[in-house]
């Protein structure tokens, strides 16, 4: 054979293997990736629905426990969690020992203290569920009932680095005052019949308090993550300004990617892969506000990016806000487990697991419609954004194996 008719033989064979990778990955069931990827799909989906009013049985240990052994370096819970239902019940549940105000930050919330000593922030509601957000994306007061519905989603992705997040109803008289701090407790007023506070925070002001329906107030509870395990905080490549007329980097800079794969700690290990991930579930969500993230003290790299403070999501259903996926689109690579999720969870799947995971939850129900339905109009988008990519560079350059799984203590 010429060596020009070797060279055509060789280019079609290239391009058949690089058809078949997209295939593959495109939601087939031909490559191994594919079917180990598929598998823990199928465990996601049989874990999905929760038992209200579970219990725990068989042990000694308080939920509290199993939830801080679940920890590890690259997953807040792990892939199969028979004993969720009970610890996401007991936190719903629970006798609250000491309230406080909250931890540094910009919006309003409570320390919580749980019967056995396990520590909680309490986010209030602020919007009914068909309020929308008007303005910038990252407008408005925390929207609680994101949380709880950032969090199932994060099990849905298979992603597993948000803590554990359940809505909560409590009674400010019985529940809170009695056992508040005086610093809490200075922050109570009444506008009507309804009790309400402000606490303490950046934004925090008696003329914007919190309000409950009389004396009852929903809102969500997110578990806190281990003393064992002590937070580093970092400051988001591609966070915002928030100052009208200047413009971060990687907003008018197309290589941007380039400089950032150069700084540690995304020039090796898995963070910069985190961050891009990150990037999806932010855009699914509507977060334009991960101005900084968090990881694991002294890891050298390897923990996982923590999927804290999600409660700037799901503000417009109309909004796609497209730069929160810079990251992704600058950078045109993404995990190949990832994909193969993403890919799943087309055609309605995604805002129909939405719903089978959030009808467990004790403010059902969490989302309106209109942001379930964004949720698989937004999907669309990021699987879009990654083909433009695989077809800009090819797929073996966008699509990377990177199924790091550190081991628990």
């Amino acid at each position: 054979m010429k060596l020009k008719q070797r060279m055509v033989v060789l280019c079609a064979v290239l391009l058949l293997l690089g058809l078949a990778k997209i295939f593959l990955l495109d939601g087939g069931e031909g490559s191994a990736a594919s079917r180990r990827d598929l598998r823990a799909f199928r465990k996601m989906e049989a874990g999905l629905s929760l038992s209200r009013g579970a219990r725990l049985t068989n042990t000694l240990q308080s939920p509290w426990e199993i939830a801080s052994q679940w920890v590890g370096p690259r997953e807040v819970y792990p892939e199969e969690t028979p004993e969720l239902a009970a610890v996401l019940t007991a936190l719903s549940s629970a006798r609250i020992e000491r309230a406080d105000v909250g931890y540094k930050g910009t919006q309003l919330k409570a320390l919580l203290v749980l019967d056995g000593g396990q520590k909680v922030v309490f986010k209030p509601k602020r919007y009914n569920r068909d309020y929308v957000v008007e303005g910038e994306p990252y407008a408005g007061y925390d929207r609680h009932n994101a949380e709880v519905a950032a969090f199932h989603l994060d099990r849905i992705l298979g992603y597993r680095r948000a803590p554990l997040v359940v809505g909560r109803y409590v009674n400010l008289r019985t529940e809170i005052k009695p056992v508040a701090t005086d610093q809490l407790l200075s922050t109570f007023l009444m506008q009507g019949n309804n009790t309400c506070f402000y606490g303490k925070c950046y934004y925090c002001r008696e003329s914007e308090p919190a309000c409950a329906e009389g004396e009852i107030m929903e809102g969500s509870l997110t578990l806190w993550l281990p003393d064992v395990w002590p937070l580093q905080k970092h400051r988001h490549p591609w966070g915002r300004t928030y100052r009208e007329g200047k413009l971060a980097r990687w907003e008018y800079d197309e290589s941007y990617c380039e400089a950032v794969k150069k700084m540690p700690p995304y020039d090796a290990g898995p963070r910069l892969l985190d961050v891009i991930d990150t990037a999806i579930f932010d855009y699914l969500i509507g977060n334009a506000d991960r101005h900084h993230y968090e990881s694991f003290q002294d890891d050298g790299g390897a923990s996982m990016l923590i999927l804290l403070d999600n409660a700037k999501s799901f503000g417009n259903p109309a909004l796609d806000e497209r730069s929160i996926l810079a990251p992704l689109y600058q950078c045109c690579m993404v995990r190949v487990s990832t994909w193969n999720r993403l890919n799943l969870l087309r055609s309605g799947a995604l805002s129909s697991a939405m719903r089978q995971a959030l009808a467990f939850d004790p403010i059902h129900p969490v989302l309106a419609e209109p942001h379930l339905a964004a949720l698989d109009r937004r999907l669309s988008g990021v699987i879009a954004t990654i083909k433009q990519c695989m077809e800009a560079q090819g797929p073996d350059n966008t699509l990377i194996e990177d199924r790091m799984n550190l081991p628990h203590p």
